[in-house]
């Protein structure tokens, strides 16, 4: 059966007839914060003690608004006769959040668990050029990163746990049973002797 002439029409008014006459609610930002989900992408916090200047999140950034920048310093050795080693040190870690998609590529690349993501969406700027936070910024949103969700008390134990367990469990294993074969090996001499015959026995 072909549908009935402005039938479209009539169900679009129906549609605005009913809301017109519901009470719209308005939140009264800035006054009420909203309720932003838990996985929100705000900005990008940094931790910069895990960073390790491995430059993964500047070459993987689609848009080029990571900017690092870094110098060598030569770590004596640990031990004496070791031989020195050189590691790179962060100078300059900034985003620029003008040019951001917030895609999340840098904190998924990142191996070190240096990048996260922050709720704060309150950075507006008069002037775009001051949208280029650096590192002091972006480790102040850090503190705002919300706590990870608590792990399913059903689910798998993690692989890395795991693995971590078997090994110690194997260690203890394997030095269980040396001490054993030790103790097979070399049997306590401090066990006391029979004792001797009397002098006057013949």
């Amino acid at each position: 059966m072909p549908p009935i002439p402005g039938s479209g029409l009539a169900k679009g008014l129906a549609v605005t007839l009913r809301t017109m006459t519901k009470r719209s609610h308005t939140a009264q930002y800035p006054e009420v914060q909203p309720e932003l989900p838990p996985r929100s992408r705000g900005v990008i916090g940094l931790f910069e003690e895990n960073c390790t200047v491995c430059m993964l999140c500047a070459r993987e950034c689609p848009d080029w608004c990571i900017y690092i920048d870094s110098h060598k310093e030569t770590v004596p050795a640990a031990a004496p006769g070791g031989r020195e080693r050189s590691r790179n040190v962060l100078d300059r870690f900034a985003i620029d959040f003008s040019l951001c998609m917030y895609c999340g590529i840098c904190i998924e690349v990142c191996p070190f668990d240096a990048l996260f993501w922050s709720p704060e969406f309150e950075y507006a700027e008069t002037d775009i050029h001051e949208l280029t936070h650096e590192r002091d910024k972006l480790r102040e949103w850090m503190w705002t990163v919300p706590a990870p969700p608590a792990l399913d008390p059903a689910a798998e134990e993690p692989k890395e746990i795991a693995a971590a367990r078997k090994a110690v469990e194997k260690a203890e294993t394997a030095a269980a049973a040396a001490a054993a074969a030790a103790a097979e090996a070399n049997p306590d001499t401090t066990a006391p002797d029979a004792d001797p015959a009397p002098e006057g026995d013949a």
